[in-house]
């Protein structure tokens, strides 16, 4: 039976990259999204051999078992055309690629997953991811070692532990079986688009219920907004819904779309790693898959990363208190050179420091007492001592006080 849906591809250079390693895929059935990597040439080559493999899968399918079998094959088979095309064109050495895909089988959706794209599920007003990154960071997550917020802007956060490559013939593919229904959206996108727009903003997106086309466009253009750093690629697929069903013509993306426009530059002379003799510079030298000896290796430096950090918080922290402190020594020293003159307990005192108070802690003390009863003063006098009154200094205060004597003696 052929999906009763509608869906929308689109694929974006972004604002930074300077041609599109991406490629997509919307179908009758089938599904899918595509991030190469491997230098100029050779994440362009990936994405594209990968979604031209795919494609023959977008045929009617007898059991949701049938699917998930042609989907792992035809991985398989993409790895070993990425082998073989690196066997006749050695400059290619070291690509490689992502793949998510889904195809629609009655009321099932069946999904491959390997890489840090993602495949995301729409449903009942919540958005949930659906796939898992095979990703050093997700790892890091996995074991508690850092929060999802803190992979975000991890600085190997797109270091792929697994991934369609030139190396490995017998990749290890995620795929399951999900049943799905009318007013689903499933969205598959490139880490072009989920590494820059969170998911409260995704999901806000899907929740308009616009078009899937249209709906596209407000994701890219979030991802634009917030810089691009990376290609951008996006396959929205609505389960049944109000829209324009499938129109019988497939929509491909990305690099895909025109396979045979890749120019593969010369490969370049020297040494090259240990790994791929002829490898070529990639153009994010981040987007790699390392080998298994080194996990532990990243592992410990994520380790080192985290001391240093909680270090520096530490670091930092005493600084700031030790300054608090410094600046309250020096603000107390500095009340201790104020004087004023008031009452104590009936009497006239001149008090060393300021008349106000932090909190419990008093910013004054009595320095003299003068033995003038406060009875002793007119009134209106006793009323100002009561009050407290200002002086410029000791000498000063004890001014205000010989003119309280006299006042007082007057009153006698």
């Amino acid at each position: 039976m052929v999906f009763q849906g509608s869906s929308a591809a689109i694929s974006h250079t972004g604002k930074v990259r300077s041609n599109n390693q991406d490629s997509g895929y919307s179908g009758s059935n089938l599904f899918a999204v595509a991030d190469g990597m491997g230098g100029h040439a050779g994440g362009d080559v990936a994405s594209s051999i990968a979604i031209g493999r795919l494609q023959s899968l977008d045929v009617t399918y007898g059991s949701t078992a049938q699917a998930e079998s042609a989907l792992r094959d035809a991985i398989g088979d993409v790895a070993t055309e990425l082998i073989d095309t690196v066997a006749v064109r050695p400059e290619l050495a070291g690509m490689g690629t992502t793949v998510s895909a889904l195809i629609m089988v009655d009321g099932f959706a069946v999904l491959a997953h390997i890489g840090d794209s993602r495949v995301y599920l729409y449903r009942d007003d919540a958005l949930t991811q659906i796939t898992t990154d095979h990703t050093f960071v997700q790892r890091l997550v996995d074991s508690g070692r850092i929060t999802p917020e803190e992979a975000r802007y991890h600085p190997r956060r797109s270091v792929l532990m697994r991934v369609l490559g030139d190396m490995d013939p017998d990749p290890e593919v995620d795929t399951f079986i999900m049943p799905t229904q009318p007013g689903d959206r499933w969205l598959l996108c490139s880490d072009g688009l989920s590494g820059v727009v969170d998911d409260p903003h995704t999901a806000k997106a899907l929740a308009q219920g616009l078009a899937p086309g249209r709906t596209a466009d407000t994701l890219l253009r979030q991802a634009l907004d917030a810089g691009a750093p990376d290609n951008v690629t996006i396959v929205i697929v609505d389960v049944g819904g109000q829209h324009p069903l499938f129109s019988g013509t497939p929509t491909i993306v990305g690099s895909a779309s025109n396979p045979t426009g890749i120019e593969v530059p010369a490969a370049r002379s020297g040494r090259g790693n240990w790994l791929h003799p002829n490898r070529q510079a990639a153009n994010e030298p981040t987007h790699f898959e390392p080998a298994a000896e080194f996990l532990e290796e990243l592992i410990e430096e994520d380790r080192r990363r985290a001391r240093r950090r909680r270090i520096g918080w530490i670091v930092g922290l005493v600084v700031v208190i030790a300054l608090l402190i410094g600046g309250l020594v020096v603000a107390y020293q500095w009340t201790q050179t104020r004087f004023f003159v008031g009452a104590d307990r009936g009497t006239v005192a001149i008090y060393r420091g300021v008349q106000q108070n932090l909190g419990p802690i008093a910013l004054s003390s009595i320095y003299e007492d003068t033995g003038i009863d406060l009875e002793d003063l007119p009134s209106f006098t006793r009323g100002t001592v009561e009050g407290t009154i200002t002086a410029q200094s000791l000498d000063d205060a004890r001014s205000i006080v010989d003119r309280l004597r006299d006042t007082a003696s007057g009153g006698q």
